[in-house]
């Protein structure tokens, strides 16, 4: 049971990771409206597809290096929404990517807190010097 919603948060990075699929779905909701947008990829809602999702994305045998900078949150008794910036690298790649945006969301209920959502999406090409949190304009 997850007594807050960073436990979560964590637990999930880990299970991420790890490519963990029994652990990552232990911090899924198991409400059936549960949500996830890898990034490039669909929406994908209800609980099997978002397992299906996850199983999918392991399979590919990548191991996974995972750090989170600039967390934005809003907590309330029920309800927690986490902004974090994924730093995703495959272990053995020195290429540097661009940051994640990840948007978590997490519902207490009478198993605790879980995750209800993860939207996950791709920023632009920024330099490794370039400040994640500058505003971002279009052309």
């Amino acid at each position: 049971m997850f007594t807050t919603p960073q436990e979560v948060e964590d637990a999930f990075y880990e299970a991420f990771a790890r490519a963990d699929l029994d652990a990552m779905m232990a911090v899924w909701s198991e409400d059936d409206e549960v949500m996830c947008v890898h990034p490039g990829a669909p929406r994908v809602v209800g609980l099997a597809a978002v397992r299906d999702s996850w199983q999918q994305l392991f399979s590919n045998g990548a191991r996974l290096e995972i750090s989170i900078s600039h967390p934005v949150e809003s907590t309330g008794t029920m309800i927690a929404i986490h902004s974090v910036l994924e730093h995703v690298q495959i272990k053995g790649d020195s290429d540097l990517h661009s940051p994640i945006v990840a948007t978590n969301v997490f519902m207490r209920g009478p198993l605790g807190w879980r995750m209800v959502a993860h939207h996950a999406s791709p920023t632009p090409e920024m330099s490794p010097h370039s400040d994640p949190n500058a505003p971002l304009i279009v052309h």
